[in-house]
C-alpha cells in the first residue's frame, strides 16, 4: 500500500507537464487527459526503480501514446474542417468543449494549436517536444522512429509552417494586424461606429458556406451592411497569418471552423473572404502571429 502511495505522488508531481504535453500534440483535453491516464496505467505497471530520469521516461511515454493517437484520428481532424457553423455559433462563445478546455487553448493559442493540426504525427511531436518542451533530438528520435538528423529537419520543416513566410514588409504587417485588432475590438463591443472607422466604405463580405449568414448568395456590400453584420460576432475570433497576410480563424479550442481572408486597402478592411469550404480550407496557409 505505502509503495502504491509513493507511486502515485510520483505520478501526481508531472500529471500537470504531462497534460500540457499531450495538450500541445492532440488539441484536446479529452484526448490530453486519456493519453496521461495510459501513461499512468503503464507507469504503474512498469518497473522503474533503474530509471534516472522519471520525468523524462513518463514524457517519452506520453509522446509515443499521443503519436499513436495522433496517427488513428487522422480523419477526425479532417472531418471536423468540413462542419459548417450554424448563427448561434458566431453569436455566442462555443459550448460544446467545457470551459477548462477554452481557458487552456486560449493560454497556448489558438492558432498555434490551428497549426500544429496541420501538420503530420511525427513533424507535430518533433516540433512540440523540442520547441516548446526543449526535449533533446536524440531523445525525440527514438519516439519518432527516425535518426536524430531526420528529426531535426521534421521539426525544421514543423518550425516553419508554424512561423510562415509573411507575404508584405514587416512594417506593412504591423499596420495590418493593429487594423485587424482594432476590427476585432469593436465587433466584440458591438461598436458600430468603431466598425465603420475600419471599414472601406465599399467594403465586401463574401461567405462560401451553403447555410450563409449574409444571404442566399453569400455576399453583403457596404460598410454599413457589413458592420452590422459582424457587431459583436467576434468573441471566438483570433488574429493569424493567412497566405503571408494578417487575418482572422475563427477556432474554438483550436479546432478550425473558418478563416477570413482580408484585403485591406488604404488602411481599412476593403473585402472579407470566409472560407470554410473543406477543400478551400486545405489551400490556405495559416501561420501564427508573433505574439500568439
Amino acid at each position: 500500500m505505502t509503495e502504491h502511495r509513493e507511486v502515485t505522488i510520483q505520478f501526481e508531481a508531472y500529471r500537470n507537464h504531462l497534460q500540457g504535453v499531450a495538450y500541445r500534440m492532440l488539441g484536446s483535453l479529452t484526448e490530453a487527459e486519456d493519453a496521461v491516464q495510459e501513461t499512468w496505467i503503464r507507469f504503474n505497471r512498469s518497473d522503474t526503480s533503474q530509471v534516472e530520469n522519471i520525468g523524462g521516461w513518463l514524457t517519452t511515454v506520453t509522446a509515443r501514446i499521443c503519436l499513436d493517437m495522433l496517427r488513428s484520428h487522422k480523419s477526425r481532424r479532417e472531418e471536423q474542417m468540413g462542419e459548417h457553423v450554424p448563427e448561434q455559433i458566431m453569436k455566442s462563445e462555443y459550448g460544446g468543449d467545457p470551459e477548462h478546455e477554452a481557458l487552456l487553448a486560449d493560454s497556448v493559442g489558438f492558432a498555434l494549436l490551428v497549426v500544429l493540426g496541420n501538420l503530420n504525427p511525427a513533424e507535430r511531436i518533433a516540433f512540440v517536444l523540442h520547441d516548446i518542451f526543449a526535449i533533446p533530438f536524440v531523445e525525440i528520435a527514438p519516439i519518432v522512429d527516425r535518426s536524430e538528423a531526420a528529426t531535426r529537419k521534421l521539426a525544421s520543416r514543423a518550425r516553419q509552417r508554424v512561423q510562415g513566410v509573411d507575404s508584405v514588409p514587416k512594417v506593412e504587417l504591423a499596420r495590418q494586424q493593429e487594423l485587424v485588432n482594432a476590427f476585432l475590438a469593436a465587433s466584440r463591443a458591438g461598436d458600430f461606429n468603431a466598425l465603420l472607422a475600419v471599414l472601406d466604405p465599399n467594403v465586401v463580405l463574401k461567405d462560401d458556406r451553403n447555410d450563409s449568414l449574409v444571404g442566399s448568395n453569400g455576399l453583403i456590400q457596404g460598410a454599413n451592411a457589413v458592420a452590422k453584420q459582424v457587431a459583436g460576432r467576434a468573441k471566438l475570433a483570433r488574429p493569424a497569418l493567412i497566405n503571408g497576410s494578417v487575418g482572422i480563424i475563427v477556432a474554438p479550442q483550436g479546432h478550425l471552423l473558418f478563416v477570413l481572408a482580408l484585403t485591406i486597402t488604404n488602411g481599412k478592411i476593403a473585402e472579407f473572404d470566409l472560407i470554410s469550404d473543406p477543400t478551400r480550407l486545405q489551400q490556405v496557409d495559416i501561420a501564427i502571429l508573433g505574439n500568439d
